[in-house]
């Protein structure tokens, strides 16, 4: 088995015709033949109906032609990233998350980068969602990794994955009555105060608003205590017994002897927080290229689109 066989096999399968493939893939009719022969003969297998017409493939023919298809493009995979290697491709991939996020996988997604293409500097910065927004629309950032305030993702100069969907998390102090349960709903918590996490520190923003319907909709106006877009700081007021808040999971489930402090999911499809990588379309930096074919692909996040 060699891949130009693998390559006709696909050929004859999405043309249902061997001279339509071979004139596909220049060569004659009878080398087409010949090499599908060869393959069925290597494998054991009939993959061709040579009785219909048009030919069609056999089950074994179905099941073996998705798998030819990807073993054809994780082979060009490799050859392209250890072409990559040998020329040392370099540069420089300047990457804003929100604050927070350092908790998250995007470490994990980082390093495989990294390992992938070492000639690539990852310069990372930590800030607000408006001030990512402003950087990302100033050249100042590459990518962002954002739980997206200003709605950029709509904005036609931007293309935008959807990194994942973080389920949100009530953060109680220890004695709080309400430690006790599995998981907590909004009507919950009316009268509670409410040390509240925004991503942004403008007080409008289109991030805060969808979750202020979400207290609207439990029938009530939350009573807050304060905002603040720094976690650790919420998380010493809530552990001082000032309040309590919520959070998405990944700013907590990393979190390690966390004394005077409980953690319970929000029960509801909107409580979530969504996370999105969102980049310049006309940006030409061939580390982003590399960097953002990588997400795509990546296995490692979740709902993209």
């Amino acid at each position: 088995m060699n891949t130009n066989q693998l390559k006709y096999f696909i050929s004859v399968g999405e043309n249902h015709s061997f001279s339509a493939a071979a004139e596909e893939n220049y060569i004659t009719q009878t080398a087409m033949t010949q090499q599908i022969k060869a393959l069925e003969d290597d494998l054991g297998l009939k993959l061709i109906d040579r009785s219909t017409r048009p030919i069609t493939l056999t089950p074994a023919g179905l099941s073996f032609f998705n798998d030819a298809k990807l073993i054809l493009k994780r082979l060009g995979d490799a050859r392209e990233r250890a072409s990559e290697a040998s020329s040392g491709v370099s540069g420089t991939l300047r990457i804003g998350y929100i604050k927070g996020y350092e908790r998250s996988g995007l470490s994990d997604q980082l390093r495989v980068f990294h390992h992938s293409m070492p000639g690539i500097l990852l310069m990372c910065y930590r800030d607000t969602s408006d001030k990512l927004a402003a950087a990302l629309q100033n050249g100042e950032y590459d990518i962002i990794f954002t739980w997206d305030s200003t709605n950029l993702k709509e904005n036609r100069d931007f293309e935008a994955v959807q990194i994942e969907r973080a389920r949100l998390m009530a953060a109680l102090y220890a004695s709080h009555p309400l430690c006790q349960r599995e998981y907590l709903e909004r009507i919950d918590l009316k009268g509670e105060s409410i040390i509240y996490m925004s991503p942004s520190e403008l007080s409008d923003n289109y991030g805060d608003s969808q979750f202020m319907d979400l207290y609207r909709q439990a029938g009530y106006v939350p009573d807050i205590l304060c905002r603040s877009t720094d976690v650790e700081s919420i998380l010493i007021m809530v552990a001082s017994e000032e309040g309590i808040s919520i959070m998405p999971d990944y700013c907590v489930k990393k979190i390690n002897n966390a004394e005077g402090l409980v953690f319970l999911p929000m029960k509801g499809n909107e409580e979530v927080e969504e996370i999105h990588a969102i980049w310049k379309r006309d940006n030409e930096n061939v580390a982003l290229k590399h960097f953002t074919k990588q997400l795509k692909n990546s296995d490692s996040f979740t709902d993209i689109y």
